[in-house]
């Protein structure tokens, strides 16, 4: 019965072991050199391929089409017009000498300079629509960066986990030699199976995690699946993080920039809507033919703005202007604030590695040295130590 137990257990870390290395394999290509990949190349790959930003440049193209729109003339117009018709024939009117027959070109002269106004809205449209595309881009590095450190950092604690399952084989292969020389007692074997069984378990849960962590890296990239490539970059010491003042933070960061686009975008919307309240002159220029004469005409069409003079969206633009200053003010005190913020961040942090991280190492050198010793001294067994 006892023997049956030992071979149970010994079947199942088997299994355990063999699920954690299965698990642990799954990051490995089939083919023996998988092509690298920095982190700098991930950058520049989600850069160049990554769907949104193809949809926001088409987007950026689509602006700048419009503003070519903007600048556009009015189209003439022609006009062909005939009267004096006899419906019955019986009347005394002869068509070939008492009808009229008229052929005019009408033009429409925009006023107020509404074509540089128009202009003007659509760059400033045109502008924030670049400026959009390239806080995507910012965005995307952003997080494909985040997401490759998240990779190289659980792939480290996956490899760390085989290195320790490695490690510990070799102490289980100590306690089964010591059972059998009837050195210790066969519970400690079955203490140190149980921990291998546990140790099996974190390896499968670290290989799970960096396949996850891979996969979300992919997708930080644009891409649709992940593929067999070997992350490069290491996680090596890097010097101490330096952060500007606010004020380069204000200069440098693209959502402070869109904000006051935006201004300007509201401001140059109001110099259109007023330039609306104008009315246009539509002239025209034709020919004329009555009673056999031949003469010229010429016309001019203004509209009287009696009633509509865009009351209406001109106090919609210079709304939307003073909305639009808002969004810069808050803005301005939102970077200010995550400036504030990261700098004391960065100084706790430092203060933690300089300070609490350097002692919790000094005692654990120390825990390290009392273990030995009593090892030595036979107060502790190997799996303590």
């Amino acid at each position: 019965m006892s023997s049956n137990r030992t071979a149970w257990a010994q079947a199942r870390r088997l299994l355990l072991a063999s699920a954690a290395l299965a698990a642990l394999g799954q990051n490995v290509p089939a083919q023996s050199s998988p092509a690298p990949l920095s982190l700098e190349d991930a950058v520049q790959k989600a850069i160049t391929a990554h769907p949104a930003l193809t949809a926001q440049s088409a987007r950026v193209s689509a602006a700048a089409a419009l503003v070519q729109q903007a600048g556009l003339r009015p189209n003439p117009r022609i006009s062909l017009q005939s009267e004096n018709w006899s419906l019955t024939g019986a009347d005394p009117i002869s068509t070939s000498i008492n009808s009229d027959q008229f052929a005019y070109f009408n033009q429409t002269f925009e006023t107020a300079s509404k074509r540089d106004r128009r202009v003007g809205l659509s760059r400033a449209n045109h502008q924030i629509t670049g400026l959009e595309r390239d806080l995507l881009e910012r965005q995307i590095a952003s997080r494909v960066k985040l997401a490759y450190w998240s990779a190289v950092g659980t792939e480290r604690v996956r490899d760390l986990w085989v290195q320790q399952i490695q490690n510990f084989q070799q102490v289980i292969q100590y306690h089964e030699a010591r059972v059998k020389e009837g050195a210790v007692a066969e519970v400690d074997l079955f203490r140190v199976r149980l921990e291998a069984d546990r140790y099996s378990v974190s390896a499968s849960t670290a290989a799970l995690d960096a396949e996850q962590a891979r996969i979300a890296l992919f997708r930080e990239m644009g891409l649709g699946q992940a593929s067999a490539a070997q992350l490069t970059t290491a996680l090596d010491p890097f010097p101490s993080p330096t952060l500007g003042d606010v004020q380069q933070a204000l200069d440098s960061r693209i959502e402070l920039r869109i904000a006051q686009q935006d201004s300007e975008r509201a401001t140059a919307n109001i110099r259109l809507q007023r330039s609306m309240a104008t009315p246009d002159i539509d002239a025209g220029l034709g020919y004329k033919r009555n009673l056999g004469f031949n003469t010229m005409l010429a016309t001019i069409q203004i509209t009287l703005p009696t009633f509509n003079r865009n009351q209406g969206n001109i106090q919609a633009a210079v709304s939307e202007e003073a909305a639009a200053r808002s969004v810069i003010a808050v803005t301005e005190a939102r970077i200010r604030s995550e400036v504030a913020s990261a700098q004391k961040d960065v100084d706790n942090k430092q203060r933690q590695l300089r300070d609490l991280l350097a002692g919790s190492l000094d005692r654990a050198a120390e825990t390290v040295r009392i273990a030995e010793a009593a090892y030595r001294e036979g107060g502790a067994d190997l799996l303590r130590l």
